[in-house]
């Protein structure tokens, strides 16, 4: 009995998380690509432009944390009163944490 049941949890915990980071990536597109680039490089116009950071370099990666990647996310990035990213208001938490995630998995 023990073994459908742990069985079950299994297969819902792989669901749930494979379903979150086709969520991320679906974020990522909506929410980042435009600046960062579909590789997380910033090889892109806007990215350029904005002078974002090439998030696949290890020590890019090394120089924040996840709580400060959650932040910027969610609240968006100023330098002054010129805005360097703008803050992904539609995200719950949850799918901020996902896209976080995400952006780790950039690193090569």
């Amino acid at each position: 009995m023990k073994k459908p049941i742990l069985l079950a949890v299994a297969v819902f915990i792989a669901a749930m998380t494979s379903g979150r980071a086709a969520d991320a990536k679906e974020n990522w597109e909506k929410n980042c690509l435009k600046c960062h680039g579909a590789d997380g490089k910033g090889y892109t116009k806007l990215g350029k432009k904005a002078g974002v950071k090439d998030l696949t370099d290890p020590k890019v990666q090394a120089g924040f944390t996840d709580e400060k990647a959650f932040k910027a996310i969610k609240e968006g990035v100023k330098d002054g009163d010129k805005v360097k990213m703008m803050p992904a208001e539609k995200l719950t938490d949850d799918e901020i944490k996902a896209l976080v995630a995400f952006v780790r998995g950039l690193k090569k």
